[in-house]
């Protein structure tokens, strides 16, 4: 077995004993709400629960951490997490239209009720989720089509993708379509409703958005803010690129075009991890930071832990459709830096709990854990799974 293969396996050993040991057991025994229903946001360094406004992205995100664990073999009480989410997400969070509140409090009264690209996104994604792991999948399948398409009959953009609001308000964002494109790629996989190709439609649209628009014409970065004509906006703000979407849209970019046998996407996707690779990880950290410009000059160097996530699951795309075994070893020895690079973020004094954000001196934050973020540490352990099983 190559030395590459060797270290990934045993950071894959590592960062999956630390979630079903720690981090599964205690987002759900104390970040799950047994009262009053749904998850809490974030949980001290202290070990208790935080009270904050529930978010409907949390509750997507939650059902599919717990729906995720069912499938890669975690034994703990996966299908009570999962079904606790998805009678909050219904019971709480759905509007008699298909859309959804965006922010709610813990006894069920709505704060937000305005629309919310985001929140959406992950509730059809957990649905999808739930839908592997459930009996009920037909009836969860005909559920998220009903909120897919109320999404689109009221915020579609009249040329790609969707608006921010109606009236409509700018700067547009690449962002919610990313996990828009996560969704429909999760419910092509888990198999859409009888008859339904909604999902696949509307995901070579926000990949044909994301190859028009998104991405520099000249190098290739991946930009986040536009106008309503899907131009980046003027400033400042028009430059930002962050290298953890740089990989994020690789990994899913990888997935659409091995899925539609795409070789423009597949080349975007690897260019996309270079730049990211290159110009947005601080090799004296072994972390990716924050934001670079368009011209790939550091803009913020802090480093949030989530990016460290989508770094693993870039390399590991990337070992995929690589074209020869040294690209392949290459792809591997960067996705085993990646995660040690992750685990600089876990508590040692309190398992299952992390830091959210490194300064520049590789000192943290000192901030309360945030339960959205265990969603990016379970994907990143389920695309190891599934690249371990693959491989032996």
């Amino acid at each position: 077995m190559h030395e590459s293969l060797i270290s990934l396996q045993q950071a894959h050993e590592d960062l999956r004993s630390w979630l079903f040991e720690a981090a599964l057991p205690l987002w759900w025994t104390t970040g799950g709400d047994r009262n009053l229903g749904g998850y809490y946001e974030k949980i001290s360094h202290q070990g208790d629960p935080v009270e904050a406004p529930r978010r409907t992205r949390v509750v997507g995100r939650q059902i599919y951490v717990y729906a995720t664990a069912m499938q890669i073999g975690w034994t703990g009480p996966a299908a009570d997490a999962v079904a606790h989410g998805l009678d909050y997400l219904q019971t709480r969070c759905l509007k008699p239209d298909h859309t959804l509140y965006s922010q709610t409090t813990a006894t069920g009264d709505v704060l937000r009720a305005d629309f919310d690209l985001y929140d959406h996104a992950f509730a059809l994604f957990g649905l999808a989720a739930a839908g592997r792991v459930s009996d009920d999948r037909e009836q969860l399948a005909i559920l998220a089509a009903a909120i897919r398409d109320a999404v689109i009959a009221g915020w579609k953009h009249p040329l790609f993708g969707f608006e921010e609001s109606m009236p409509r308000s700018l700067p547009l964002l690449a962002n919610p379509h990313m996990h828009v494109l996560e969704a429909c790629l999760a419910w092509i996989e888990t198999g859409p409703a009888q008859g339904d190709t909604g999902w696949d439609r509307l995901a070579d649209e926000l990949v044909s958005l994301c190859l028009q628009k998104f991405l520099h014409p000249d190098n290739g970065s991946l930009r986040e803010f536009f106008d309503a004509d899907w131009n980046p906006v003027q400033g400042d703000e028009g430059r930002i690129v962050e290298p953890g979407h740089q990989y994020e849209w690789a990994w899913l970019l990888k997935r659409w075009g091995v899925l539609r046998g795409d070789t423009r996407a597949l080349r975007a996707a690897e260019r996309l991890i270079n730049i990211a690779e290159t110009h947005g990880v601080d090799t004296d950290r072994g972390v990716a930071f924050n934001e670079i410009y368009d011209d790939f000059a550091p803009r913020d160097r802090a480093a949030r832990i989530w990016p460290q996530t989508e770094r693993i699951k870039a390399w590991l795309a990337l070992a995929d459709i690589a074209e020869t075994p040294a690209d392949r070893h290459a792809a591997h020895a960067r996705a085993a830096l990646a995660i040690r690079g992750l685990e600089k973020y876990f508590s040692a004094d309190r398992p299952g709990l992390w830091h959210e954000t490194m300064n520049a001196d590789g000192s943290f934050v000192q901030e309360h854990a945030r339960a959205s973020t265990l969603y990016h540490i379970t994907c990143a352990a389920a695309e190891l799974d599934a690249a371990m099983k693959r491989m032996t």
